[in-house]
């Protein structure tokens, strides 16, 4: 594996907030009756490997979103010292959806530029990259990208050549896609955006708070980083997902 580059003093984002929410409802057939991102891949959660990414590059600041059997994540993690970080966790009743759960902790985000992912992808990428490309745009928000076979099951974007977001749809019609770029679920976010999602509703970034960012005129960008991204949320995908790790297909993403 290479080596990883951190991020310096300068280079926020230095907090990350980690959308683990997922129920895992389609894994429960193989008897992981725990959230999504508690599954184990190569003997540890899915979290795990998530905190291990972040860690190798610098950021520590953990935000934890937990809906389903909250407790499998929070005896797992703690407060998150004993893997090098310190986790907060942000309990939801109800969900909230993607943006409406960022909005809840709107209090611990205003303080700068803060990674945004989905824990329900098996992922290795450099951040670093990606947050250069937020920075050098002046965007508010910069969208990780990654190629599919079948985009019209994701989130569509479409850009400019500088990489400027002119279209986001969420699973549109397949005759109107131009792009087989799709949403990886990855962001990095500007408290601004902060601004564009009502509180204590259920909001989600890829149906309602892109596409008015988009519609508004707000610098939103894109770019498709070099980086593994693989859904498990079903045992096939998950066996896939195994099968890669096993493999060693993970190293030199970091």
């Amino acid at each position: 594996m290479g080596c990883p580059e951190s991020l310096s003093a300068g280079e926020k984002p230095v907090k990350a907030f980690i959308l683990a929410a997922g129920l895992g409802t389609r894994l429960r057939a193989l008897g992981l009756d725990v959230p999504k991102v508690m599954v184990p891949i190569g003997g540890k959660p899915l979290l795990q490997h998530h905190v291990e990414m972040l860690t190798t590059q610098g950021i520590r600041e953990l935000i934890v979103n937990l809906h389903y059997r909250p407790e499998k994540i929070t005896d797992y993690f703690g407060d998150g010292s004993q893997f090098g970080v310190r986790i907060t966790y942000s309990h939801e009743p109800e969900l909230l959806g993607t943006a409406g759960a960022v909005k809840k902790m709107e209090a611990a985000l205003r303080d700068g530029p803060f990674l945004l992912f989905y824990g329900d992808n098996l992922l290795r990428l450099r951040i670093a990259p990606l947050v250069e490309f937020h920075r050098a745009h002046r965007a508010v928000a910069t969208l990780a990208l990654f190629e599919s076979a079948e985009p019209w099951t994701g989130g569509v974007v479409e850009t400019d050549a500088a990489g400027r977001v002119l279209r986001f749809e969420e699973k549109p019609e397949r005759k109107t896609i131009s792009t087989n770029l799709i949403n990886a679920g990855i962001y990095v976010l500007e408290p601004a955006v902060l601004d564009a999602i009502p509180a204590g509703q259920f909001w989600d970034f890829g149906k309602q708070v892109f596409p008015q960012l988009v519609a508004d005129g707000q610098p939103v960008y894109a770019m498709q980083p070099r980086a593994y991204i693989r859904d498990i949320g079903t045992p096939e995908r998950l066996a896939a997902a195994q099968q890669d790790w096993e493999l060693g297909k993970l190293d030199g993403y970091t």
